[in-house]
């Protein structure tokens, strides 16, 4: 079978298309949404994954956090003195960090804080500290959080309400960004002096203590060495973390593995219809075009072209339409399948992200199968005498 490309064969495949237009045009709507939704659901799960890394790789390697019943509490700052004696233990910082409940827009927003001569855990925190003064009650806020206090009429100071009822007044200094929203999105970084005096957190007490391993191999050793010298501690390690984030997301993702049994069951069942045989109006064409001196070879090459071109549009405007609903709509209800609880938080933009393997396997699940189903019966009926086919 000769490979060139047959432009009378591609007119006619056109023209078939149009004499049945409403049966194709149904076709590729379906083909359309299916491709739609896929590229969707496979669009968002590669911007959380990438968010998820680059927010996980900035971690900390060791947390040491002060658990009493399962639950988290206050440390004593002494305990990061015994941690620094530690064969394998770098450096060390105290933090001190929390959840604030802003009850007006119903969002909880990442308070950290912050002294200037300490070793920070963050380039982030590295970076913003040289543009910090620390002579004055002030703080520098992520994207997230300016949007929603701009929309609550709080431009240029905040009011915490600190635990004994009394107003903390802070100014906003600024916005400061990082590679990943999912890091600093709802985040506020002000003096640990501060944030102290909104938690009423002691001199004496931190958050939790981060702890920097110079061999990145010895970490898990250094965390057992840790736990031992401080049982009553909770040690999580960056890699432990991860391994939580994982699972959280396997777990939302057995929705979009719902969805996507569905969508491809769905479209499983257009493809049988298709494949199980050609209606009597196609096949009395088929035999039509043998009748009047058309090889079989040249009734597989119209048929390929028809169905390629109903296929392959659709695939173009199904990833289309998923480009410019995930990236550019930011995918509103879909995404909240894999976020969650979104009104918690200050809402963030799912990074543009690119995977070509996404692209090729949207691809190969909708256009050759579809190709298939369509050259697959036609053969079938072509390699049949054409008086046999039209009775």
């Amino acid at each position: 079978m000769s490979s060139k490309i047959n432009f009378y064969l591609i007119e006619f495949a056109i023209n078939s298309i149009l004499r049945e237009k409403y049966k194709n045009l149904f076709i590729t709507i379906v083909l359309t949404l299916l491709t739609f939704l896929l590229s969707s659901m496979f669009f968002i799960t590669n911007s959380i994954k990438y968010e998820l890394n680059v927010t996980l790789d900035s971690l900390p390697q060791i947390i040491v956090q002060n658990s009493k019943g399962g639950r988290h509490y206050d440390i004593e700052t002494s305990k990061l003195d015994e941690i620094l004696t530690i064969s394998g233990v770098s450096e060390g910082v105290n933090r001190v960090w929390g959840y604030y409940y802003f009850a007006n827009a119903d969002v909880y927003f990442t308070l950290i804080g912050v002294d200037e001569f300490e070793e920070q855990y963050k380039e982030t925190l590295s970076n913003l500290i040289p543009k910090m003064d620390f002579t004055q009650d002030s703080m520098y806020v992520g994207k997230g959080v300016k949007e929603i206090l701009n929309a609550s009429y709080y431009k240029e100071y905040f009011n915490f309400i600190k635990p004994d009822g009394s107003v903390k007044k802070i100014d906003i200094a600024g916005i400061f960004d990082s590679n990943t929203e999912l890091e600093s999105n709802d985040v506020i970084v002000m003096s640990k002096e501060n944030l102290r005096e909104i938690f009423e957190l002691e001199e004496s007490m931190a958050t939790d203590i981060v702890v920097k391993v110079s061999n990145l191999n010895e970490i898990d050793t250094v965390a057992l060495k840790i736990k031992q010298k401080l049982p009553e501690t909770r040690v999580i390690t960056n890699e432990s973390l991860r391994v939580s984030y994982e699972n959280m997301f396997n777990y939302k993702g057995g929705v979009f593995l719902a969805l996507f049994i569905v969508s491809i069951f769905t479209f499983f069942i257009i493809i049988y219809d298709r494949a199980s045989g050609l209606s009597s109006e196609a096949k009395r064409e088929v035999g039509i075009l043998k009748a009047i001196g058309w090889r079989v070879e040249d009734i597989l090459k119209e048929k390929f072209y028809e169905s390629f071109i109903i296929s392959f549009f659709a695939y173009l405007l199904g990833v289309t339409m998923a480009f410019a609903f995930v990236y550019l709509l930011q995918a509103p209800l879909l995404r909240d399948v894999f976020i969650g609880y979104s009104d918690l938080k200050p809402s963030f933009e799912l990074p543009f992200v690119l995977d070509i393997q996404t692209l090729v396997l949207v691809f190969f699940l909708s256009v050759p199968i579809y190709i298939a189903a369509i050259i697959i019966p036609s053969w079938r009926v072509a390699t049949l005498d054409a008086d046999e086919v039209i009775r």
